[in-house]
């Protein structure tokens, strides 16, 4: 594995971070800008996931076909178009449009670790190469999001409130590191042969459309919305046959034959039940720590200042457990190195079961939970990769993207059904219950200790160099 390509890759993932922390400290500016209120901000958020749940496996699947360097460069075209609209636009609705398209910029991390695996394919050393290089991977995105969340707000301050100005920092970083993408990564060397299967990806398309719909409307409008439900249910109805089509194409969308290996779909499960704390967590965690408590007897009435510090020390603790993931693997094995990333994440959150009086408490219940997500941003996507057989690493280190969204996705709105439920209980405030942030970190705990139930059905030895990657005709044979 050269140096030189990590390198390149580390300053995309930086990129990648920048976009991830940048607009946090502006959002109270940026809602004044475009003459909105701060709840429609909640859009943007849901229109990006929604882009990146449907683009994020299509583009995987082109990287696969047409080499993964090509498509890494198209959607950062696309990354970079959108985030120099969102510099120029000043209303809602062309704002809302440019920032959705933005989210083309999360099938970076998956293509990156397919052109490292296919990298390391050649020397036979493609799963630990990948391992640690995608340890440092996640390393530059944390440090991006950092540096992202700390310039925002003094860059605007800098530059006198000038919010054109402002957001073209940004789409400056995405312009310039798609020249160091064009002249400093080598391409990777596609099977040949293969076919977009175009029905498969637009059935699927629809489905995952009307399940993350209603998971949005559920969390905007409220547990009363009927017609949520119905939507959520026409989603999982549209993927039923979608499933039986699948199986019956030579090269399908989403090889489900592939999926339904034993060391594929543990994995697939752990990025959706990992995403429920990672994703769904954020704002309860934000909200719980800037809860006074002499009004509702608990929370650690913090500013936004010390919150910012509080999220900071969890980001480090994202790198630490990026790091320390290959090391543990190279002394246990890949799989042992899983579990214990999914049960350091359980024992953080369960922790808050207990322990959540004070700041050292919620600290450390973050830190804790905080290395194991390190550990298994990275490690996912290259366990996917190493168990996919040549010609499919990219589509299903992009699998685990798609279900950390879902699984964000649906943990973010039952969170808000249960928090808002509780604010009736919290009479005279506009605070949810104790009861109601314990059931979210109950929730996330449990999800952990499901993901590390599953993770021990894995093969032994998966994800090991020594792993002989099984190609798809053999795969059809199954």
């Amino acid at each position: 594995m050269t140096f030189s390509l990590i390198g390149y890759l580390f300053l995309v993932e930086i990129v990648s971070g920048v976009l991830q922390g940048f607009y946090i400290p502006l959002i109270p500016d940026l809602v004044e800008h475009l003459g909105i209120r701060d709840a429609d901000f909640n859009w943007f958020e849901a229109a990006q996931l929604l882009v990146a749940a449907l683009s994020v496996p299509v583009l995987a699947k082109l990287g696969d076909m047409y080499g993964h360097k090509r498509i890494l460069l198209v959607s950062t075209v696309l990354t970079a178009g959108a985030t120099w609209w969102l510099a120029f636009t000043g209303d809602f609705t062309s704002f809302l449009v440019a920032w959705a398209l933005q989210g083309f910029y999360t099938v970076w991390l998956p293509l990156e670790v397919a052109l490292i695996f296919d990298r390391g394919r050649r020397t036979g050393t493609a799963a630990s190469a990948t391992r640690r290089a995608a340890g440092l991977l996640v390393v530059a995105l944390q440090t991006g999001a950092i540096v992202g969340a700390l310039a925002g707000g003094r860059v605007f301050t800098a530059l006198g409130g000038d919010v054109t100005l402002t957001l073209m920092i940004p789409a400056v970083a995405v312009t310039l590191v798609f020249f160091a993408i064009l002249f400093g990564v080598p391409e990777s060397e596609p099977l040949p042969g293969r076919s977009l299967d175009i029905v498969g990806f637009t059935v699927l398309s629809i489905g995952l459309l009307l399940i993350t719909s209603g998971l949005t409307f559920l969390r905007i409008n409220g547990a009363d919305t009927w017609w949520v439900y119905l939507l959520m249910v026409a989603g999982v109805a549209v993927l039923l046959p979608w499933g039986r089509y699948e199986l019956a194409q030579k090269d399908p969308a989403i090889d489900l034959r592939v999926l339904r290996q034993p060391n594929m779909w543990p994995v697939q499960l752990t990025a959706a039940l990992i995403g429920i704390s990672l994703l769904g967590a954020q704002a309860p965690l934000s909200t719980f720590a800037g809860t006074e408590r002499e009004e509702v007897g608990y929370g650690l009435g913090l500013d936004a200042a010390s919150i910012s510090y509080l999220i900071g020390a969890y980001l480090v603790s994202l790198i630490v457990g990026a790091l320390l993931y290959p090391l543990l693997a190279r002394v246990l094995t890949p799989r042992i190195a899983l579990i214990v990333a999914a049960f350091l994440v359980a024992g953080g959150y369960f922790l808050f079961l207990p322990f959540h009086d004070t700041v050292l408490h919620v600290f450390t219940n973050m830190i804790v939970a905080g290395i194991g997500c390190g550990a298994l941003v990275g490690a996912l996507p290259a366990a996917a990769a190493a168990a996919a057989p040549r010609g499919q690493t990219g589509i299903a280190a992009a699998l685990t993207n798609t279900t950390k969204t879902i699984g964000g996705s649906f943990a973010s709105s039952v969170f808000a059904v249960v928090l808002a439920a509780g604010v009736l209980q919290a009479a005279g405030s506009t605070a949810s219950s104790l009861t109601g942030y314990l059931t979210v970190f109950g929730v996330c705990g449990a999800g952990a200790l499901l993901a590390a139930v599953l993770l021990f059905l894995v093969p032994r030895n998966a994800f090991a160099d020594a792993d002989v990657a099984v190609e798809p005709e053999e795969i059809a044979a199954l």
